[in-house]
């Protein structure tokens, strides 16, 4: 391991218990999510992404510093796709928390897939191995292999729910209600721009953007705005580009940096949909997790992740701290 791979995984493992799992701030409107606990204030939001590792529809572990890392990365990718959509972000007061611009959101993920893969039973390459050829209101021929590019990237929507996503077609979103013809399509073009800029800019990093999801709402003032996070290791797929068409060549799995090989260790070890009680994630798989989303930052952004000052310290009473007085404090 190189000098800062070893530093680094020696810092995250004093801090495996020190994880910012849960919060309770003076705010009214408290929702928890799988990941981030939302507050209202007025026309804002106060979003604070917590350390939970989420898939499968439940909380597999705590992944110290991935809310940290998850925030700033949005943060880095909002401001960077100021040009394509507007979106919710208006100032960053604690490493763990974004305040947004409230809005009624869509009650649609907008899911953009540049390749064939996955694990989960939404993926698009566990409903193709089971004989699905119409997925979300798309055709796909025959003969494709895990991992393979799409010819174009697609959208495969999902209904946003808290217990398990319903995989949607368009046609089905606009009859059944869920947006109007008008939002969908301006929605959806966001989503497809987005995608293109992901991956380009992912590219010369270095790194294939692979798939990824969106949401988006309505503000106030009637913009559609983007929301929640953007191009993250919890939203997206990133595999390093270089060693990408041997490893595919060879039938191996891409070497990936996000979640996915947590996901395929509970695959492996347990029933992760049904199981009442998961298996312990091994301690030297949450140092890698959080080590690959810290890496992630670094690549993305080319800035230095910074570490709170020392093993031990609270992240909820930091995060109160700078939080405080968040009421009247003018954050435009």
């Amino acid at each position: 391991m190189k000098p800062d791979e070893i530093r680094y995984k020696q810092i995250i493992a004093d801090h495996l218990e020190s994880c910012l799992t849960e919060t309770d701030l003076d705010l009214p409107g408290k929702k928890r999510g799988k990941v981030r606990d939302s507050y209202t204030l007025d026309d804002r939001m106060v979003f604070v992404t917590t350390d939970r590792q989420s898939a499968f529809d439940r909380i597999l572990a705590s992944v110290p510093f991935k809310g940290q890392v998850l925030n700033l990365t949005s943060a880095w990718w909002f401001d960077k796709t100021r040009h394509i959509v507007p979106n919710h972000k208006l100032a960053v007061p604690d490493p763990n928390t974004t305040i947004g611009t409230r809005c009624t959101v869509f009650p649609i993920e907008f899911v953009v897939r540049g390749y064939i893969t996955g694990t989960t039973d939404t993926s698009l390459w566990t409903q193709y191995r089971s004989g699905v050829r119409s997925y979300c209101g798309i055709d796909f021929p025959e003969g494709l292999v895990k991992n393979q590019q799409l010819p174009e990237p697609v959208i495969t929507p999902t209904t946003k729910a808290d217990d398990h996503d319903r995989p949607i077609s368009p046609k089905e979103i606009i009859e059944e209600g869920w947006m109007s013809r008008e939002d969908w399509e301006t929605a959806s073009e966001y989503a497809m721009e987005l995608f293109a800029f992901g991956q380009k800019t992912a590219e010369e990093h270095g790194l294939i953007l692979v798939d990824t999801k969106y949401e988006m709402g309505r503000a106030a003032d009637g913009r559609i705005l983007l929301i929640d996070e953007i191009h993250t290791p919890d939203s997206s797929r990133y595999w390093l580009k270089d060693s990408f068409s041997r490893r595919l060549q060879e039938g191996l799995e891409p070497e990936n940096i996000d979640k996915e090989f947590l996901r395929l260790w509970f695959r492996e070890h347990c029933d992760p949909y049904h199981d009442a009680v998961l298996p312990k994630a091994p301690d030297e798989l949450v140092i890698e997790l959080s080590y690959r989303y810290i890496m992630l930052y670094e690549l993305i952004t080319g800035q230095k992740f910074v570490f709170p000052e020392g093993p031990g310290i609270d992240p909820a009473q930091r995060l109160a701290e700078n939080l405080a007085n968040l009421r009247g404090r003018d954050v435009e």
